[in-house]
């Protein structure tokens, strides 16, 4: 995968937050954004935007991808910087 998104939704199914590697401003310069290190900032955003709207507890789902590699890279990033799951 080239990409790597996160997205908060409500129970109701709504987008409440959001981040990717598509973002410019995240990943300005960034050739690979497919990586561990990308996965991380991704993780860090998706944290201080939720946090921005008052949300410090989600359910983590890995969409069927095994926890290993990026999307550990992104837990662990959204954990330290905030998100509990």
């Amino acid at each position: 995968t080239m990409h790597t998104y996160a997205q908060l939704f409500s129970p109701k199914g709504d987008i409440i937050a959001s981040a990717s590697t598509l973002e410019k401003s995240i990943v300005k310069d960034k050739v690979h954004t497919g990586n561990i290190e990308t996965a991380k900032i991704i993780g860090k955003i998706i944290a201080e935007r939720a946090i921005k709207k008052n949300i410090t507890e989600v359910a983590f789902d890995r969409s069927g991808f095994n926890y290993h590699g990026r999307i550990k890279a992104l837990a662990e990033s959204a954990r330290n910087s905030g998100l509990k799951f």
